[in-house]
């Protein structure tokens, strides 16, 4: 009771004097007697001097000293409008970016949510490794053979499914037909993933052979309302798949989206006479998930994945198989992994976005602390007062804290209002984007962006208030300027060369980055794009649509092949030089008829070209680039005597008819673009019709072919894209990265120009009468000019000392040596950067410096 009771500063002595008057009446009077007067004693001093101040009544003194906080805090704003609105503003612009990133952080973190064990499942990635040379980095895929023997020989997952890709096609039911997409799946989809059946059974529903669940959404569009189980589904015409379950439509944060699924031991039937499918190395069309129990030894599971690897490698020669377990949680913002069942941010672009708003927030930050600072002298003396009637050091922290917070919750208004408005912006830069986010307003994320604006308001406060706390009252009322802290205020120095230092190093990486941007878009691939328009052919045959389009006047050829190559699609074989058995490679190809070269204008450097041949005709020739010639070693590399040499395609051999020159097979910034490349004969497999087109109105012809698609397929719709735009969209990435960039550049140089507008105000009107006394004694205006701006400039050029030669090495040693066929670094986009910024700068100085040299003396000094 007594330590309840008294007051801390006299526990220790009231407690020592009653332990020995306890003592000593325990001698004399006995352990009970001793007791008793012990307790009668505590109760004695219960006085209002010993009783310690009740709890609420310090939370009472706090909560008025917060309001006392807010209205001084609140008088200061006012008074100093310009100030107030230079750091409103400025924290305003940066936070803006700070609740897109708020934004996208949460709807990140919201995929995959849904499923009841989210926590508990892995996907198996695999990595590929020939002859001991590992290929870049992990795929999201890996093989339905390891994906089998774990689920048959593993003791640790509690379930396993695996995904094939390319179940789709047109599904009808009498006579309505519709185009659907999805995925192979064992019956262990729904034990692992939490996708709620409204109809069938989930432990069956993907058990048999040609079973197929659908979507809520799929099911109404063939059927309408109503129990379809049971009902059947011709898929492309040609085999009947039975209905066995209806789920509920795939949320949007899901990682995977589908129409529909089909059991895997249909594909089993389909394949069962094709042993790749079913090889160790044939890692890039399936998807592995486990279930494991909880608790499980992640250590040991990948233990048992590297035995599996070591066994497995056996049956493929000169290859190793690296498996590896990736979270669900990790798979939106985990590593940028390729083969990916869907579009994901992934963490390299997530880094990018956090850096780049860090920096800005940042720069904002140093805004309020440099004009806080750059007021340190009127405000010291507030600060003094404050301390000689009381004030302890902590409640001139809190005071300063409280008007930064302040600060911040009026920015965070305004850059709501700016969020709103970039918001569709920055959601439409790229198409992905559109697919991955939605950016709604909760009131979670509402709570997100309160507690955002006062944690920026303490981080822009904090300095300035702790640089307050440490002034002396005494010394700061005897005469504030004979402080050293103000006579030496380097601080300000530094934060202005490193904001502007992040703005020159931003515009420069913008202009370069924009640099490259079009360099790529107009790199010569090597053959012919212009006005060549790529028809996605969805299963119609090539033969009938040609025919309708080659009446057209304004079609000038057409060709056809399996992909179209340059944009980033990759195909190819594996390809042996019977010369030399044990030599192989995978070199990438294209499937193409006899039109393709021509159309494409892609130079023969010897050889001839192919030769139509009939349906029935088996494929013999082949064309190669001179990579090729160089892997193999073929005929010297010499292309006139490699023709009639014969290469090893997927155990058929083929003659090379043809060499052509060496063309970008995949994107003008990939690495492997200039690989080595085949183009083989075929007239059935075929993706693409290369239709090229000589009209003086390409909407209008473009409108025309569109029309004859839809006398010939009226289920899917046209898709037909420009070569030139198709290379477009190959790099919106690249585009987006643009945006985004120049975008926070901006920004940064806005934030940076406004703090300096405040920094150059504030300086100015503390040397008005200086400047009175100069132009008196006859200076000019030049020379006040000069005096009043020279420091300023000073800070510029060593921003610019900083900036430029630091992203200069950031592109040099680690940008560039990632991407291939790149534009050398030149001295233009540095100097377009520093001049952008100098000229804005130099408005902002010139703007107040030439105000305060043109005032007049008299008014100035009549008062002194």
């Amino acid at each position: 009771m007594l330590s309840w009771y008294c007051k801390p500063s006299l526990l220790e002595d009231l407690q020592g004097d009653l332990n020995e008057y306890f003592e000593r009446n325990l001698k004399v009077k006995g352990a009970r007697r001793a007791r008793w007067i012990y307790i009668i004693d505590v109760f004695k001093f219960f006085r209002l001097y010993t009783i310690r101040k009740p709890e609420f009544i310090n939370i009472l003194i706090h909560w008025i000293m917060i309001g006392s906080y807010i209205k001084t805090s609140g008088r200061s704003i006012v008074r100093n409008k310009l100030f107030s609105a230079i750091n409103i503003a400025g924290l305003a612009i940066s936070m803006s970016v700070g609740l897109l990133m708020i934004t996208v952080l949460v709807d990140m973190f919201s995929y995959d949510k849904f499923h009841e064990n989210h926590s508990r499942i892995y996907r198996v990635i695999s990595q590929y490794q020939f002859l001991g040379a590992k290929d870049n980095d992990f795929m999201a895929t890996t093989s339905i053979r390891a994906g089998k023997i774990i689920q048959e020989s593993f003791a640790a997952p509690q379930e396993v499914t695996i995904l094939q890709r390319d179940f789709g096609g047109d599904m009808q039911a009498g006579e309505k037909k519709l185009p659907l997409s999805g995925f192979w799946a064992n019956e262990s989809f729904f034990n692992v993933f939490t996708f709620p059946l409204v109809q069938g059974n989930a432990t069956t529903a993907l058990k048999h052979p040609y079973s197929v669940v659908l979507t809520e959404t799929s099911a109404k569009k063939i059927f309408g309302e109503g129990d379809v189980v049971g009902k059947i589904l011709v898929r492309n015409g040609t085999q009947e798949y039975t209905i066995t379950g209806v789920m509920k439509d795939v949320p949007r944060f899901s990682h995977m989206h589908f129409d529909m699924l089909g059991s895997l031991s249909t594909y089993e039937d389909l394949e069962k006479n094709n042993p790749d499918a079913w090889k160790w190395d044939n890692m890039w069309n399936a998807w592995v998930y486990v279930l494991l129990p909880e608790g499980s030894d992640l250590k040991n599971f990948k233990e048992n994945l590297d035995k599996l690897s070591s066994k497995e490698d056996q049956t493929v020669k000169n290859t190793h198989i690296e498996l590896a377990i990736q979270p669900l949680d990790e798979i939106m913002m985990g590593d940028d992994l390729g083969n990916q069942i869907g579009t994901t941010m992934g963490r390299t672009l997530m880094l990018v976005f956090g850096a780049l708003s860090f920096v800005v927030l940042l720069s904002a930050c140093f805004n309020y602390t440099n004009l806080s600072i750059a007021r340190s002298l009127r405000r010291s003396r507030e600060v003094g007062i404050r301390k000689v009637i009381g004030a302890l050091r902590g409640h001139v922290i809190g005071q300063f804290i409280v008007e930064a917070a302040i600060i911040s919750i009026c920015a965070l208004i305004v850059a709501f209002f700016i969020f709103l408005l970039v918001k569709p912006h920055f959601i439409n830069m790229q198409p992905d984007l559109q697919e991955l986010l939605v950016l709604d307003i909760s009131p979670e994320v509402v709570a997100c962006f309160i507690g955002f604006a006062v944690l920026i308001g303490i981080a822009a406060g904090f300095f300035p208030a702790f640089f307050f706390s440490k002034i002396n009252a005494i010394q700061v009322l005897k005469d504030a300027s004979s402080m050293q802290v103000f006579r030496k205020l380097t601080m300000r120095k530094v934060l202005i060369v490193f904001q502007y230092s992040i703005s020159l190093m931003l515009i420069t990486g913008t202009i370069i980055i924009y640099q490259q941007y079009t360099h790529y878009l107009a790199f010569d691939l090597g053959f012919n794009t212009e006005n060549i328009l790529n028809i996605r052919l969805q299963g119609n045959k090539a033969e009938l649509l040609k025919k309708e389009l080659s009446e057209l006047p304004e079609v000038k050829g057409i060709s056809q092949s399996v992909l179209v190559t340059s944009v980033g699609n990759y195909w190819g074989n594996s390809v042996k030089n019977p010369a030399n058995p044990e030599d192989s490679a995978f070199v990438f190809a294209n499937l193409v008829d006899e039109n393709y070269i021509p159309l494409h204008g892609l130079p023969l450097l010897a050889g001839k070209n192919f030769r139509a041949l009939a349906d029935s005709a088996t494929e013999s020739e082949l064309i190669v680039n001179t990579e090729v010639l160089k892997r193999f070693n073929i005929s010297d590399q010499n292309p006139a005597k490699a023709l009639g040499e014969v290469l090893t395609v997927n155990g058929k051999e083929l003659q090379i008819v043809g060499v052509v020159k060496d063309f970008q097979y995949s994107r003008a910034n990939a690495k492997m673009g200039t690989k080595e490349v085949m183009l083989r004969y075929s007239k059935h497999e075929v993706e693409y019709l290369n239709v090229k087109i000589l009209s003086a109105d390409l909407p209008a012809t473009y409108a025309r072919i569109e029309s004859i698609w839809k006398e010939i397929d009226n289920v899917h719709s046209f898709e037909a894209k420009f070569f030139d735009d198709q290379i477009e969209e190959a790099f919106s990435g690249f585009s987006a990265s643009l945006k985004l960039i120049g975008f926070i550049s901006f920004l940064a140089v806005c934030i940076a120009s406004m703090g300096l507008l405040g920094m150059v105000v504030f300086t100015t009107e503390t040397r008005i009468r200086e400047v009175s006394i100069r132009k008196v004694l006859g200076a000019s205006e030049g020379s006040l000019l000069y005096l009043l701006s020279k420091g300023f400039i000073i800070l510029l050029m060593i921003a610019t000392c900083i900036a430029i030669p630091a992203t200069y090495l950031f592109f040099d040693r680690i940008m560039f040596p990632t991407i291939a066929n790149h534009l050398p670094l030149d001295i233009t986009s540095g100097l377009t950067a520093v001049f952008s910024v100098m000229f804005i700068a130099i408005i902002m100085i010139a703007s107040q410096t030439l105000k305060v040299s043109r005032s007049n003396p008299a008014e100035v000094l009549k008062s002194e």
